[in-house]
């Protein structure tokens, strides 16, 4: 039974009534971020029940020793950890005595948290009645502002209801902290500096090993009745790694007392000096002033929904699903700095480590192209670009390749390996064909080629010659095969002839030498450069084409479909519909070894292939396979539903397209895979995205035009998106009876409807 305490809204995540078996579900999904750094909804105050504390700032991570029962020589050397950062948000409370905590008190009523995402803030109020029977109301209200991305600001509210109360304030920084998913049980920020001067605090504390200095600071205020009183600290507690300041008031019964606290990081990445950042930090935020800082935060989400939003008529919980997907998607990545990128839980959760996978690549960059400046994607593309050499390092150090080969990391934070499960790390290898796939959709959405002979094509290389060194050629097939993989599926490890990477090696290589071919003729100043700096003979060329025309795919002549890997059929073939709803996830009621006998599936696996390369294929072959392979997917990757929801609309199978993207979009809402507690599922969410505008509304980029095939489910009375398509801003509405067309742009656009060109004069509205 999935859960259902989430309220539907349009524009907000609700919940109503306290439940203590909530809150870690809970603090995953009102987490707030703003690209540079964020929190899981963890309460200010002191809370003694059962909760998992985590703030994240971009890119600061640390390189913890991998942790396995006996080495083997490939295994990365560490597992980097998305470290929790030192807590900014604390305040301890203590109201006539007694120190406030929703966990020991007598009473809660009227408990309350909303994520606003169209405003881009979170709030959470109740009442409570203490141990010592004093009644309160509470209201608090966070947000980390866009425009001034090092800060963030607490709102926190108290009225005592029944009896005058005297209130003191406890507001803290903390780099003593711990990670959640620590191997060691070691602590990684090593503190340097407590500093503080009135009502601000400083702590400035390094990581070990990668030294990543941040200075965590606060600026407190003191409010009545929404009035600054201007009080100094009566006490303060300072550390090596914390200081804490105490604020004593008296408020009378029924009226308002509140701290306004100012918080953030500067960071080493971006500051020599980041004690002098942080002053300058507090100084911009107290001078804007918490009424003017919120309305920025407003301005600026409506902004970012200007051109990201996706609009739902009828259908209250799937509005609500698509907008916390584009929300979280946003709170995660703005594409602000090329160093950056998409992990998998964001700012929300430190599953995984690392902060990249082929997410960002196979499901990311559409929604980023789509919905941002073409410079977003490019930034995400030259992130990978700037970490060629390492990816080269990887596959010469761990695999024994040669010549430039690289090998993609499956996870990094850096460009080195950082995955510590040996069967992904060096089998899961069709990361690198994601790699070369994005390179090309970028020019095919975007039409800036400029990025392959000045980056890209030198990437494109590198991962041919990995695709070359890495087949070998079978006797017994007369044909080329790749061995010992791990497909997208991951309940299939170490087999051989995965068809979704054996069909994307040959893939890479063939638009490889399209590419140089190209560059060779159109830009022959980059062709020589690079040519030269890769040392690339026609022999070699020669050879990296006998293995693509040469390659080995496992199919069944009888059932007309790609087997997934070679064998797949010799399996106890017991579709999902029969398999105990009891025993569901399999991975977490089977063992491992019960999970790679069977036939289940994780995610499309043959279908991703038919997702990257529909063209390549009839109709009739994707629904063959389709149809064999949906009945055997339990989709216990949050990457697997999206896919089936654009290709079941594709074969017009629209209630099971509709139930795949409620999946999708609601995954994290609905808690389907039962573990939201540890963060949400951030790269996925951009596959939501791509359920609306590639599955319904059956976008496509065809010789240079963009293409739709309008699909609607019946539940819906419309819906509608927007698409930044090379510097034109088209917005598509379509509801059960016609699709209407709008152009933001200087020159008229041609578009494909059902195959039917349609022009779309500029400034102007088309209805088809």
């Amino acid at each position: 039974m999935n859960q259902d305490y989430i309220k539907a809204d349009n524009w907000s995540i609700i919940e109503e009534g306290f439940d203590a078996e909530r809150v870690k579900s809970s603090e995953s999904l009102f987490s707030i971020g703003n690209g540079a750094m964020g929190q899981r909804a963890n309460f200010e105050e002191n809370y003694t029940g059962d909760t998992f504390q985590g703030s994240y700032i971009a890119g600061i991570y640390y390189p913890d020793k991998t942790k396995v029962g006996w080495w083997k020589n490939g295994y990365p050397e560490y597992f980097a950890k998305v470290l929790n950062a030192p807590n900014w948000i604390g305040i301890e409370i203590e109201i006539n005595g007694e120190n406030f905590d929703l966990n020991t008190c007598s009473e809660i009523k009227n408990f309350r948290r909303e994520l606003n995402m169209k405003e881009g803030w979170y709030h959470r109020s109740f009442e409570a009645t203490l141990k010592n029977g004093t009644e309160i109301a509470v209201n608090v209200r966070r947000f980390l502002s866009l425009d001034l991305d090092e800060a963030g600001i607490i709102n926190y509210e108290i009225t005592p209801l029944n009896k005058d109360a005297k209130i003191i304030y406890k507001p803290y920084i903390d780099a003593g902290v711990t990670n959640e998913d620590a191997n060691w049980d070691e602590k990684f920020w090593e503190p340097l500096e407590v500093k503080k001067s009135a009502n601000e605090a400083f702590v400035t504390a390094q990581t070990f090993k990668t030294h990543f200095k941040v200075t965590t600071f606060m600026h407190n205020s003191i409010m009545e009745n929404g009035e600054n009183i201007n009080i100094s600290p009566s006490a303060i507690d300072t550390l090596a790694d914390n200081i804490q300041f105490s604020y004593d008031v008296i408020v009378a019964q029924g009226k308002k007392s509140s701290i306004q606290k100012i918080g953030g990081y500067t960071v080493s990445l971006n500051h020599e000096n980041t004690l002098a950042a942080a002053e300058k930090t507090i100084q911009e935020a107290v001078a804007k002033g918490y009424n003017q800082l919120l309305q920025d935060q407003i301005a600026a989400w409506a902004k970012i929904w200007e051109m990201s939003d996706i609009t739902i008529d009828g259908d209250v919980k799937a509005q609500q699903g698509i907008r916390f997907n584009i929300f979280q998607l946003n709170q995660t990545y703005l594409g602000k700095d090329s160093r950056l990128n998409i992990g998998p839980k964001g700012f929300t959760g430190e599953k995984y480590g690392g902060s990249t996978y082929w997410d960002t690549e196979a499901y990311c960059i559409p929604f980023y192209m789509a919905t941002k400046d073409q410079q977003v994607a490019r930034n995400l593309l030259t992130y990978r670009y700037n970490q060629l050499d390492k990816a080269i390092e990887n596959a010469e150090k761990n695999l024994g390749f040669k010549n430039g080969a690289a090998l993609y990391p499956m996870v990094t934070m850096n460009g080195e390996e950082c995955h510590n499960e040996w069967e992904i790390t060096h089998e899961e290898i069709h990361r690198n064909g994601a790699i070369a796939f994005a390179i090309f959709n970028y020019y095919r959405f975007t039409g800036d080629y400029s990025y392959i002979p000045e980056k890209g094509l030198e990437v494109l290389i590198a991962i041919a010659r990995f695709w070359h060194q890495r087949a070998n050629f079978s006797k017994d097939k007369n044909q080329y095969v790749i061995l010992g993989v791990t497909g997208p599926n991951e309940y299939e490890n170490n087999i051989n002839n995965n068809f979704y990477t054996n069909y994307i090696a040959k893939w890479c290589i063939d638009y490889t030498q399209e590419q140089i071919q190209k560059v060779s003729l159109e830009y022959p100043s980059d062709h020589k450069r690079i040519i030269e700096k890769v040392k690339l003979s026609d022999t070699e060329l020669q050879e990296w084409k006998k293995v693509a025309d040469n390659m080995y795919f496992p199919k069944s002549s009888e059932l007309g479909i790609y087997l997934q890997q070679d064998g797949f059929l010799d399996k106890d073939l017991v579709p999902v519909k029969d398999l105990d709803k009891s025993q569901r996830p399999i991975n977490q009621k089977w063992s491992w070894d019960r999970v790679l006998r069977s036939p289940y599936i994780k995610q499309a696996d043959v279908l991703q292939c038919f997702y990257f390369f529909e063209e390549h294929f009839s109709k009739e072959e994707l629904k063959r396979n389709f149809e064999f392979y949906e009945s055997f997917t339990v989709h216990e990757s949050s990457l697997s539903p999206c896919v089936h929801s654009i290709q079941a609309a594709v074969l017009d199978k629209m209630d099971m397209a509709y139930t795949f993207y409620l999946r999708t979009s609601r995954l994290d809402l609905d808690d389907y895979n039962k573990e939201v507690e540890e963060g949400c599922h951030i790269t996925s969410m951009a596959g939501t995205w791509m359920s609306i505008v590639e599955g319904f509304g059956g976008m496509r980029v065809k010789n240079d035009a963009l293409h739709f095939s309008p699909k609607i489910p019946k539940e819906w009375d419309g819906y509608s998106f927007k698409i930044n398509f090379r510097n034109q801003i088209l917005k598509v509405i379509i509801n059960q009876n016609e699709t209407q067309f709008t152009l933001e742009g200087s020159k008229d656009l041609t578009v494909y409807v059902n195959g039917e060109a349609v022009v779309v004069e500029a400034n102007s509205v088309v209805t088809t």
